[in-house]
This record gives structure tokens, sequence and C-alpha cells, in this order.
């Protein structure tokens, strides 16, 4: 009877040990997590735009500069200790910007000073501490003239979102027309 139990305990042991190593060895693919590559480092001052447009260059930098406007009488950063506002716009939109928010609380500063790593928050590479990424995505023109901006922001997975914006053409500037 004991001889039994043996021989039951080894091939319960054998078919366990099996099946263990069976199961850690069959996923061969590294788990990816959506915002590994979200924001890379990039080698210049200015972050790219995210998309090209057919608008005039003019027209896109109004269009930004009015999102961005709007993004920045948000609230986003006040219960987050962020201690600067980074622009994905070229360095004259952000100087633009700087001038429009002289007194901005975090403060707008260049691209270059954010330090940006795999997985982590995006932080300002003066204090070391968190910040937060504004960005503005543009949609082609539609037939009526109206042009769809995303303004977005970004202080790592957790901390993201965006608004929605119909901009129309008026005279030489555009306005923002459904204000949120």
């Amino acid at each position: 009877m004991n001889m039994g139990y043996k021989i039951a305990g080894s091939l319960f042991l054998a078919a366990a040990f099996a099946w263990l190593t069976t199961g850690c060895q069959s996923a061969k693919n590294d788990i990816v997590f959506t915002d590994d590559a979200s924001l890379p480092r990039l080698e210049t001052n200015s972050v790219a735009p995210a998309h090209v447009s057919s608008l005039p260059k003019e027209d896109e930098v109004k269009i930004e500069i009015q999102v961005f406007s709007n993004l920045l009488t948000r609230h986003f950063w006040e219960d987050g200790d962020y201690t600067a506002i980074f622009l994905r716009a070229d360095d004259a939109e952000v100087t633009a910007l700087q001038k429009i928010f002289p007194d901005r609380k975090p403060p707008i500063k260049e691209s270059y000073r954010v330090d940006l790593q795999p997985n982590q928050s995006p932080r300002d590479k003066d204090t070391g501490k968190s910040a937060m990424i504004l960005s503005v995505d543009l949609d082609e023109p539609a037939a009526d003239g109206t042009v769809t901006a995303i303004g977005k922001w970004y202080a790592g997975g957790a901390v993201t979102g965006f608004y929605s914006y119909q901009l129309k053409k008026t005279g030489d500037d555009w306005a923002i027309q459904n204000p949120q």
C-alpha cells in the first residue's frame, strides 16, 4: 500500500513539474505596454508636429496657439505637483506662449529641458519633478472650412486626456467655435 502512494506521488510531482516548466516557457514574446515609446526623446530642441496638414503653416500656428491658450487656462496640473509645462510645438510658438502667459504656474519651458524616460512620467530637468506635456493634432479642413483640432495633455500613462475643438477662420485669425 505504501508503494502505491510513492508511485502516485512521484507521478504527480513529475506531471506538476512538466506542467509548470511548459507553462513558463510557452510565451516567447515580451509584454508591450502602451506607453513604452509614446513620447520618444528627440535630438532637437523642438518637438516635431504630430500630423502634417495641408493648411498653410501660418494657419497651423494660429490654430495651435488658440488650442494651447485654451489648454493653458485649464487646471490639469493643480493636484500633481508639476514644476513645468512643455509644449509639443516649435520654438517660436513656445516663445510666443511664454509671452502670452508670463506668470504661468507651473511655467512653460523649452522642450530641451524635459527628461523623457521609457515607462516614466515626463520630468523637468531643472527640478527632477513631474512635468506635463501639451500637444495639438490637426485634422484636414472640412468642406465648410472648419478644422478639428485635438488638444492633448500627458503626464504619464495615468494622467492623460484630450479636448476636441472646432475652429473656423474669421478674417485672418482662427476662433474656437465650441468653447469647453
